[in-house]
């Protein structure tokens, strides 16, 4: 672990004594908040009672074809005027819902919020990431959004419980997204490149970035452990690449989970998936895993982010 000398470290040191908000805050760079699940589960706000308290049936391909049809016809007819996400650049739930609206070509706006002031959010008396607003109207938890976006685009087409889909969606919530942090926090040198991304892409101020990588670094380093007792890892990476090849198997040689084109579940593994991607943790998996093809597959079929940048 590199370390922070002099006046820099006693800095550090006593701005995470004496501030424990930030220290709380750290975390929820890399874990989301969604509204109807437990800290615990997200890629944001990374849980531990003393670190993060209040943080840290099948798609045949005629069946698919059919739905892309229809698909296609009725995303014409959604045309909000207004859609502004309220974001982590670094989360993967976020993500979740920037790879649906990128997929669908639906323009957005992006406001970054502080993890720590969260003064962009002051307004809503929901207080985790993401939001979306369409046209003023708030949707909170990136499955509700996503699920709310897709039924005003195909208001014909039902969605069950039961279905190879609606399973897959939960087994990233409930499966996958445990296995990030353990990985992207393994050692020390990953744990800073990965708080090195996190204050590089998120709306931090100097002194915030300077303590977040370096003692939040640190810090997660000994979470990810905690979590991986937590939720019976042995080994991280190997739980990384079994989860790759696990969703691989479920493709059955198909180009996507929904056929010809993704569906939902390939939409959330996908944005789970994407900002752990060019980290360490991220090219072992390509690396060790059959998953890179899939996955360059969707890079290419989401495309360029339909985000409208700021002039």
């Amino acid at each position: 672990m590199r370390r922070v000398p002099g006046l820099a470290s006693r800095s550090i040191s006593s701005s995470i004594l004496f501030n424990p908000r930030l220290t709380q805050t750290m975390a929820i760079t890399t874990i989301s908040s969604s509204s109807d699940e437990p800290i615990s589960r997200r890629f944001g706000g990374l849980p531990t009672p003393s670190f993060a308290g209040g943080v840290a049936g099948v798609f045949f391909f005629s069946t698919a074809a059919a739905s892309s049809l229809a698909q296609e016809v009725h995303a014409k007819e959604f045309n909000p005027k207004e859609v502004v996400l309220y974001q982590y650049e670094a989360c993967p739930f976020c993500n979740k819902v920037k790879a649906f609206l990128d997929f669908n070509k639906i323009p957005y706006k992006i406001v970054e919020v502080n993890p720590i002031s969260k003064k962009e959010i002051k307004w809503s008396d929901y207080k985790k990431v993401p939001i979306l607003t369409i046209d003023g109207e708030q949707l909170v938890d990136s499955s509700v959004i996503i699920d709310s976006l897709f039924q005003k685009m195909h208001p014909e087409i039902l969605k069950s419980e039961d279905d190879e889909e609606t399973k897959w969606r939960k087994w990233v919530d409930n499966h996958l997204v445990h296995l990030l942090s353990p990985n992207i926090y393994r050692n020390t040198s990953e744990a800073l490149e990965s708080f090195d991304y996190i204050t590089t892409h998120g709306n931090f101020s100097f002194t915030e970035r300077l303590v977040a990588k370096y003692a939040g670094a640190t810090a997660m380093y000994f979470v990810s452990k905690k979590l991986k007792k937590k939720y019976n890892i042995t080994d991280e990476r190997a739980a990384l690449y079994d989860a790759a090849e696990t969703w691989v198997n479920a493709l059955n040689e198909r180009p996507y989970l929904g056929g010809s084109k993704p569906n939902l579940a390939d939409l959330a593994v996908f944005g789970v998936l994407r900002p752990i991607r060019y980290l360490q943790s991220g090219k072992d998996m390509v690396d060790n895993t059959r998953i890179g093809e899939w996955y360059s597959r969707m890079e290419n079929t989401v495309g360029e982010p339909s985000r409208i940048k700021d002039d």
